[in-house]
């Protein structure tokens, strides 16, 4: 995992997610410990999901939680005014809760069927995408099922970055797939494509 995240950085993935549902708190410390530290020497974003206690022990940039998670206002309380918290959405609604409360990013979460993903029900789609984008101001991330053959589908829905596990993990040269992902987005947000 490291090594991969580490050619991913180098290749200009500007944010990493540490998400591991099944490890012990110690052993999330320490991952995001050396995935921290490795992010801060490319200059690009630390967040641990969903648990806030390792992004404070992990000194990250930040946390991502759910909708079952710790409350958003606990979250910063406790990571204080400049950590960066974003917030899964599935509605409009949960968009514009997560904006009012006082999040930096909402994450449209599930948009494609993927294995990472089993305790949500049906996925979004494109069309819920582009709703959810509607609602509320705040970048949005697209998550779930998202791979090489339809980010540009998910730029094109609204979507302001995608996050992904698998495609990047599977990829044969995780530096030119990233590339190939991020020249595309850098040329979306220049043209308007």
């Amino acid at each position: 995992m490291e090594e991969t995240v580490r050619q991913a950085l180098e290749a200009g993935v500007r944010a990493v997610q540490l998400r591991d549902k099944t490890a012990s708190t110690g052993k999330l410390v320490e991952q995001a410990l050396v995935l921290g530290d490795m992010c801060r020497q490319f200059g690009a974003l630390f967040l641990v999901n969903d648990r806030v206690d390792v992004a404070m022990a992990a000194g990250s940039d930040g946390v991502h939680l759910g909708q079952d998670d710790m409350p958003l206002a606990y979250a910063r309380k406790l990571l204080g005014p400049s950590a960066v918290i974003g917030i899964s959405v599935r509605t409009c609604q949960e968009a514009e809760e997560a904006e009012k409360g006082g999040a930096d990013y909402i994450a449209a979460n599930m948009v494609f069927a993927t294995e990472t993903k089993t305790d949500l029900p049906e996925p979004l789609g494109l069309e819920m995408v582009t709703e959810i984008k509607g609602a509320t101001s705040l970048p949005l991330v697209a998550i779930g099922g998202i791979n090489e053959k339809n980010y540009r589908e998910v730029m094109n829905a609204g979507a302001d970055g995608v996050a992904m596990v698998s495609a990047i993990m599977a990829a044969r040269d995780v530096g030119k797939f990233v590339k190939l992902l991020t020249t595309y987005s850098m040329r979306r947000l220049s043209y308007g494509e």
